[in-house]
């Protein structure tokens, strides 16, 4: 019998594990004890439809993921640092907020974090590569460049945060994730010694699906032109649904290959960026991710 596929993300001071139903995050309050929260993942006809066709799979995968993520990340961080006797205070932040006024500053982060984002790793190379048109004409050393600038701010970026102490946290309750993931699909009993002897690279990580958007990106925009300056913009802009949902197809196929010999080097690169993405977790953080993967698996 298959085992069922399980997903997670890290989140401030927990980990977050999802199957097709639930979604269930653990984490550590500052009195040591463990806290849930549970919630049923909606299931609607017309998304799951949406779910089968492939390419377009992958962007609803990550809307999806996005919006229901988001809740449990919310959930972690009103907690960061509060004391449990506190908890009354913040259900009543949250009674006195304006529901309008929520929504609206979920939909400004929600923009705002979209522009960034996009600007920083899809547009900004654009422009880099853009000033060395004198010198790399060609329509493949264009689009080289603008790879290669693509992957110096991914790269940069992830090491610079990584280096401040709630990142680091929040990337070694990712490698704990990981840990556990691969310490059930390799059938062995969820403990803490079990879990802290395996890897903490996966290669169903949203890290590799990042890395892949970008080389995913080389081969798509080998097939769009460069000139103009403002055709290279819009097209760039017009394919990131292309690029996410080739990335995505390209993740899960390097993941049913990881156990061929040769063909599971496909997925090599995006396990290395975990690398960066993930840290050596601790035993109490690996508790966490077993008590939150358990109570999953409690709820299925």
């Amino acid at each position: 019998m298959d085992k069922p596929t399980i997903g997670g993300q890290a989140v401030v001071e927990g980990v977050m594990f999802q199957d097709k139903e639930h979604m269930v995050t653990a984490i550590r309050r500052n009195n040591e004890e463990i806290e849930y929260f549970e919630m049923q993942r909606p299931q609607k006809e017309w998304v799951a439809k949406l779910k089968k066709v492939p390419v377009l799979r992958g962007n609803v995968a990550i809307i999806e993921s996005s919006i229901y993520g988001m809740k449990h990340l919310e959930f972690a961080t009103d907690r960061y640092e509060r004391d449990p006797e506190d908890d009354a205070n913040i259900a009543q932040e949250k009674q006195e907020a304006n529901t309008a006024k929520i929504v609206l500053s979920t939909i400004i982060v929600g923009i705002l974090s979209f522009l960034l984002g996009k600007f920083l790793f899809t547009l900004i190379p654009v422009f880099v590569a853009e000033v060395f048109s004198g010198i790399v004409s060609s329509h493949f050393g264009q689009v080289l460049l603008e790879t290669v600038f693509k992957l110096v701010l991914l790269l940069g970026y992830i090491y610079v945060i990584s280096m401040t102490p709630m990142i680091k946290r929040l990337f070694q309750y990712h490698g704990a994730e990981h840990k556990v993931i691969n310490t059930f699909e390799s059938d062995r009993e969820l403990t803490i010694d079990n879990v802290q002897e395996y890897s903490r690279l996966h290669y169903r990580c949203g890290s590799s699906f990042i890395l892949f958007t970008v080389l995913v990106g080389f081969a798509v925009y080998m097939f769009v032109p460069v000139d103009p300056l403002y055709v290279r913009v819009l097209n760039r802009i017009a394919l990131i649904p292309v690029v996410i949902g080739l990335s995505f197809e390209f993740l899960q196929l390097t993941n049913k290959l990881r156990n061929i010999p040769v063909l599971k080097w496909l997925g090599i690169p995006g396990l290395l960026l975990q690398y960066l993405t993930t840290k050596q977790p601790d035993n109490s953080q690996v508790d966490v991710a077993i008590h939150s993967f358990n109570q999953l698996v409690r709820r299925g």
